[in-house]
C-alpha cells in the first residue's frame, strides 16, 4: 500500500511538472479553461455510461443466472433471498457468494465515482493532460477490477486478477494529488 501511494504521489508530481514546463500551450476556451479540459469530462462521461450499462448487463444477468443455479440445486425460498428489492443476496451458498461478487462490482464504483469525478475535474483546471491521464489509468483500472469481482464465481480475492485493475488506485491518488496542487497553483 506504501508503495502505491508513494508511485502515485511521484507520478502526479512528475505530470504537473512536466505538463507546466514542457506541455503544449494549447490555448484556452471563452470560458477560460485549457482546451484539453474537455478531455477529462469525456472520460467521466464513458465510464458513466460503462457504469450504468455493467449494472444492467453484469448485475442484472448475474441476478437471474444465479436464482436460476440456485433453484437447480435445490435451495430454499430462492426467490425471496435472490429477489428484488434485496440488493445483495441473503445466504453464504456459492451461488448467493457469486452473485454478491457481482453486485458488489457495480456497488463498489459508487463508493469511490462521486469524489473521483470532484478531484479529476478540480486537477483538469489547470493540468488537463495530465488529469486525462489520470482519470484514464482510473477508468481501465475500474473496468478490469470489476470484471476480475464479477466473473471470478464468489472468490472477492480475485477481484484484481486481471492485469490493470491496480491502475484504477493510481488513478484515483494520481487525480487527489494533482487537483491539490491545481487548487494552490
Amino acid at each position: 500500500m506504501s508503495m502505491l501511494l508513494v508511485k502515485s504521489i511521484a507520478a502526479g508530481l512528475a505530470g504537473t511538472y512536466a505538463e507546466t514546463h514542457y506541455g503544449p500551450n494549447l490555448g484556452t476556451t471563452t470560458l477560460g479553461l485549457p482546451r484539453a479540459f474537455g478531455a477529462t469530462p469525456l472520460i467521466l462521461t464513458g465510464m458513466s455510461f460503462w457504469t450504468l450499462l455493467h449494472g444492467f448487463f453484469v448485475v442484472g444477468r448475474s441476478r437471474s443466472k444465479y436464482m436460476e443455479l440456485a433453484k437447480k440445486d435445490g435451495e430454499k425460498d430462492v426467490d425471496e433471498r435472490y429477489g428484488l428489492p434485496n440488493l445483495y443476496a441473503q445466504g453464504t451458498s456459492k451461488h448467493a457468494k457469486a452473485y454478491n461478487c457481482a453486485q458488489r462490482s457495480h456497488q463498489q464504483i459508487f463508493e469511490t465515482f462521486p469524489y473521483f469525478c470532484i478531484v479529476s475535474l478540480l486537477g483538469a483546471v489547470h493540468y488537463p493532460i495530465t488529469s486525462a491521464v489520470a482519470t484514464l489509468a482510473y477508468s481501465v483500472g475500474r473496468v478490469q477490477m470489476s470484471m476480475g469481482y464479477a466473473n471470478e464465481e464468489g472468490d472477492a480475492g480475485k477481484r484484481y486478477s486481471k492485469p490493470l485493475a491496480r491502475f484504477m488506485w493510481y488513478g484515483v491518488l494520481m487525480n487527489i494529488v494533482v487537483s491539490a496542487i491545481s487548487c494552490i497553483s
